[in-house]
């Protein structure tokens, strides 16, 4: 929902540029148009009954959790505070799913007292210490264990969750007889079973190999006794951040696939994109502060930083970047770095760009996932402002931060 009309960009209804004046930079600017219709095209893209559970890691704002919330979305949530933001945000706590590898006994407490849907267990520890939390609440709890199908997801290696070296999940060869022992555990409800095996997915093969690789595994269990509920496919779907080189997965092919891989089961779907979702609906605007030349090599030095972004110097990601105006001074090569007093400060190099003047604003796309939540306090540097755009209008949906926040809760 960003669009250039007579040389500005715009977001929705809105110039960009009155954003930038209005509320300073750097600033996360999102489109509820575009979360409202990349989530409408994934729910219809499956047949059989199911559950979409935003990944909130992509994108933890309120308002955004909101806007999904709103449309019937569930959570996917990693942590007590996703759970708690979650909540806040109006999720039906029937569609929360808690993933992640560490979760200490205070976090399943505070879901179990929630009734959340159910807990995806990582490791034979974990399902012992689901066990004993729930005794001591008298609870029963749901769990899926998190099978680790090692299928290689054809992703960047940072966030590939799928395969034997990876931390996450219980391996393939030991599920079967970790889930056998779940189901003689008094305080366990075996609910369902649960995989994701990577992020930024634009092939949807390896999610329906993992998926036929989970049906055996499930139909081996069956005959033992044990009664599946829910699939949870877990997320991982890709967004295009190069229009170049990348293409976008076909999601109807994807549900497809997952739907062919369980078909016979009487089971309920979750599905937890994240990316997919909030990806390219969301831009960073930053100003440019100054420009600097070192011999042969040029930087557009502006005012975010990798603690604002985080993507290109974590994984040497690519965004696409342009002005917020149309420029008659010609297209430059250069480093386009931040503030933060690191080598590795750099949202692109080599990029070739529309020169911008100094005190003009540039726009980095596709950071509406895995932008702000990503961001810190690095340099002792306030976190941006976030706005919501929805049609003609806007509103800061998260105030930027300001000095005094920086030594909340510090004693001298």
């Amino acid at each position: 929902m960003f669009e250039y009309r007579n040389g500005e960009l715009y977001a929705e209804g809105v110039r960009v540029a009155d954003i930038a004046e209005d509320v300073g930079t750097p600033v996360y600017v999102y489109s509820k148009a575009h979360f409202e219709s990349q989530f409408s095209r994934f729910d219809s893209a499956f047949s059989r009954e199911h559950v979409i559970s935003f990944a909130i890691k992509a994108n933890s704002n309120l308002a955004v959790i909101g806007v999904f919330a709103k449309l019937g979305a569930g959570a996917d949530i990693v942590s007590r505070g996703e759970l708690f933001k979650a909540l806040k945000a109006g999720v039906d706590p029937s569609k929360i799913v808690f993933s992640g590898v560490a979760k200490r006994d205070d976090e399943i407490e505070y879901a179990l007292v929630n009734d959340i849907m159910m807990i995806n267990v990582e490791s034979e520890d974990e399902l012992n210490a689901v066990d004993r939390v729930a005794k001591r609440l008298n609870k029963k709890a749901r769990i899926a264990l998190r099978v680790n199908p090692d299928v290689d997801p054809k992703t960047h290696p940072y966030i590939s969750t799928g395969l034997k070296k990876n931390k996450f999940g219980v391996p393939y060869d030991e599920a079967y007889d970790l889930y056998l022992k779940a189901k003689e555990l008094k305080n366990i409800d075996v609910y369902g079973v649960q995989f994701h095996i990577g992020s930024q997915l634009l092939d949807t093969t390896p999610i329906y190999d993992a998926s036929k690789r989970i049906a055996d595994l499930m139909r081996r269990l069956m005959d033992k006794g044990l009664e599946f509920r829910v699939v949870d496919v877990g997320g991982g779907v890709g967004i295009v951040y190069d229009e170049k080189t990348e293409k976008e997965p076909d999601v109807n092919l994807y549900a497809k696939q997952i739907e062919e891989a369980f078909e016979g089961f009487d089971i309920k779907l979750v599905l937890e994109p994240g990316r997919f979702l909030v990806g390219n609906g969301g831009i960073l605007i930053s100003r440019v502060i100054y420009h600097k030349t070192n011999g042969q090599k040029s930087f557009l030095i502006v005012d975010a930083g990798m603690n604002d972004l985080l993507r290109p110097s974590l994984y040497n990601a690519y965004h696409k970047i342009a002005p917020l105006k149309e420029s008659s001074l010609g297209v430059i090569k250069c480093d386009i770095v931040g503030p933060i007093c690191e080598t590795g400060d750099f949202f692109a190099r080599d990029y070739q760009i529309d020169d911008v003047p100094n005190g003009e604003c540039i726009a980095v796309f596709s950071a509406g996932a895995y932008g702000f939540t990503m961001a810190s306090n690095y340099n002792s540097r306030p976190r941006p402002a976030e706005v919501l755009v929805e049609g003609d209008r806007y509103r800061i949906v998260r105030e930027r931060e300001m000095l005094e926040d920086l030594i909340k809760g510090e004693y001298l």
